[in-house]
């Protein structure tokens, strides 16, 4: 050591306190990763800040938050952050989402197949929700698993939630729902607003509603709020699913097509995509496009409107990413 010169410190790594317990961890540690290292089964879904299932709540100390644009300035005053997107600089206590203390209790009222992979889901709050079409809702099951899912119902007509669950590949609470009974509790966490909704606006454009799977869910809304809107325009629905079985609920919308003469329904499978896509004609760049479903068939969803001219800012988009 040089006379007069300070012995640099070494760098100290960070604390992190959850759950009664406290353990180092490296600078930069993404804290999701930190804590389910540590055995505390932080859930998630997406790590991409979309699905809000690894929220945990920051008494002391503050990570360095990749997205803090992801939750409301409510939530953030309260302390909460999404761990999946936050890196670990400094000492840290965080508590754990618990759903027995900070969900909303729901019991289920109702459960049936809609077809041989997807499952409706008809929950009743303990108390009223409010909420629009097109958001979602983070569901907790007693086990302790949660996942995001799109409401299907209507607000204010219906007194129930509805949740169209794809059962079609195995999945932490899509195995857990296969075994509710009616009158079984769960929990409701954060409801969000998703890219899709209805604008009043928009009552004499063109609105195209482009749908694959159970991505059909949050679309079965915006339709439905949509007529009780009286919306003038035309009303376009492609509903893309892998066969003829997995158009689920091929029968209501060919209900409200024939009731409604400005609604245009078409049912297509995956071999049939590109032909249907091609087919595709603009009748008015006012037209306005909801897209849902898996990424890829978001994409072409996207792809082919973005050929046809629709302006970018009339295509809304959400996207329902694969179990994690």
């Amino acid at each position: 050591m040089l006379p007069g010169r300070a012995p640099v410190p070494e760098p100290v790594d960070p604390l992190i306190s959850a759950a009664g317990r406290t353990w180092p961890v490296s600078s930069g540690s993404n804290l999701l990763d930190a804590l389910n290292g540590a055995g505390l089964r932080v859930p998630y879904s997406c790590r991409a800040g979309s699905c809000h299932a690894c929220q945990v709540r920051c008494v002391s100390g503050e990570p360095l938050d990749l997205q803090p644009e992801a939750l409301s300035a409510e939530r953030r005053d309260q302390g909460w952050r999404l761990a999946c997107q936050c890196q670990v600089l400094e000492d840290l206590q965080v508590e754990l989402f618990d759903p027995s203390r900070d969900g909303l209790p729901a019991r289920v009222q109702a459960l049936d197949w809609l077809s041989a992979d997807v499952l409706r889901l008809r929950l009743q709050p303990e108390q009223p929700l409010r909420y629009r079409v097109g958001q979602h809702l983070l569901l907790w099951s007693a086990a302790g698993v949660a996942r995001p899912y799109s409401l299907a119902s209507l607000p204010g007509e219906e007194p129930w939630l509805e949740f169209h669950i794809d059962c079609q590949r195995p999945g932490a609470f899509s195995d857990s729902a296969r075994q509710l009974q009616p009158g079984d509790g769960l929990r409701l966490g954060e409801l969000r607003g998703g890219a899709l909704h209805y604008d009043a606006d928009w009552s004499e454009r063109p609105l195209w509603l482009l749908a694959a799977g159970t991505g059909l869910a949050p679309l079965w809304g915006v339709l439905r709020e949509a007529l009780r809107q009286h919306h003038q325009g035309p009303i376009r629905i492609i509903h893309l699913a892998h066969d003829a079985a997995g158009h689920y609920l091929a029968e209501p919308l060919q209900t409200l097509a024939a009731a409604h003469s400005q609604v245009q329904l078409q049912l297509a499978t995956a071999s049939e995509l590109a032909a249907v896509l091609a087919e595709l004609r603009l009748v008015s760049r006012q037209t306005v496009a909801l897209l849902c479903g898996s990424p890829a068939s978001v994409e072409a969803f996207a792809r082919r409107l973005y050929l046809l001219g629709v302006p970018r800012n009339q295509v809304l988009a959400d996207v329902f990413l694969p179990h994690a």
